[in-house]
């Protein structure tokens, strides 16, 4: 029997994980977008915004909308459907929004048609409304959201993308405060010719990172979430990021740092309680700073996108 209406569940990511700038990234199990994607019996994509957010309905403009339009265009399909989302993780928030829609719009309707496509294959897609948001063509928020776990993207011409292993009890601490930043607007601060002795730099870090996760190492593991290519041009837009930084490190953190272009912060963490109290520094920091901001605790989540 053909399925009229399913809903999915999209997670929220963390992107760069310190120096895997565009090439790692993980899911969390919250937050995320819940979308309801439907038949809608004529030739057109029609979106409905009952999340609060104030999201864009013209197709065009959509990220959602962007990436199920280029995979109806490979499919050759002239059918239309409904995206209507009702639960939203707040644009610019840093912790993957757009991937999070776009991930949950192609696997709804992928499944509505079918399942022409396994779920990697999707992948592609789902960057092309990543594009929109971003201005360019990256997958270490859409690879998470998607396949869940930690994502390293090893090349992207073609696309290689390999689940990396991590520890049973590496929890997460992310604090979103209450600001704005947009991504396109924050990888313009971004240089784009890097020293050598730089690029080394981080590339050590990000073998580190890799090889300390994939062990149990967590003080390579906290040797290693060091970024030295974007962070160093965005932190100053969020107040005295440094003393934050010291701050969680202080109190348990593995590994502290920008979440995506920000302004949320992960800090990587063993065990639930751990994160739970580095999350409450966190909050304390923008707090004494006048700014609001919500806590998410969360496991590294095994699971990308589902059907709910």
């Amino acid at each position: 029997m053909t399925r009229e209406e399913i809903k999915v569940f999209g997670p929220a990511t963390v992107s760069n994980v310190g120096p895997g700038f565009d090439l790692l990234g993980f899911a969390l199990e919250s937050p995320g977008d819940e979308m309801i994607v439907r038949r809608n019996g004529t030739s057109k994509l029609v979106l409905y915004d009952q999340s609060g957010c104030n999201l864009p309905t013209d197709p065009e403009l959509n990220v959602a909308a962007v990436a199920v339009s280029s995979m109806l265009r490979e499919l050759h399909s002239y059918e239309g459907f409904d995206l209507v989302f009702t639960q939203k993780i707040p644009p610019g928030s840093g912790v993957g929004s757009s991937a999070a829609s776009c991930a949950a719009a192609v696997v709804g309707i992928n499944e509505l048609l079918g399942s022409p496509y396994d779920t990697a294959e999707l992948i592609p897609f789902a960057m092309e409304g990543e594009k929109v948001a971003s201005g360019s063509t990256h997958a270490d928020n859409i690879a998470p959201a998607l396949l869940g776990g930690i994502t390293l993207i090893r090349g992207y011409d073609p696309i290689d993308i390999k689940h990396i292993s991590y520890p049973d009890d590496l929890w997460c601490a992310v604090i979103h405060p209450n600001l704005e930043i947009r991504t396109a607007e924050s990888r313009k601060m971004i240089p784009q010719t890097i020293p050598l002795e730089t690029a080394l730099k981080q590339c050590g870090n990000l073998a580190g990172l890799v090889a300390g996760l994939t062990s149990g190492d967590y003080p390579l593991i906290g040797r290693s979430v060091t970024d030295l290519f974007a962070e160093p041009y965005r932190t100053h837009l969020l107040p005295d990021f440094a003393s934050l930084k010291a701050s969680a490190l202080e109190a348990g953190s593995v590994g502290t740092g920008l979440s995506g272009s920000g302004p949320s912060v992960f800090s990587l963490c063993r065990g639930e309680e751990m994160a739970s109290s580095v999350g409450e520094v966190m909050k304390k920091h923008f707090t004494d700073h006048g700014i609001e901001s919500r806590i998410y605790i969360s496991r590294i989540s095994q699971a990308g996108c589902k059907i709910i």
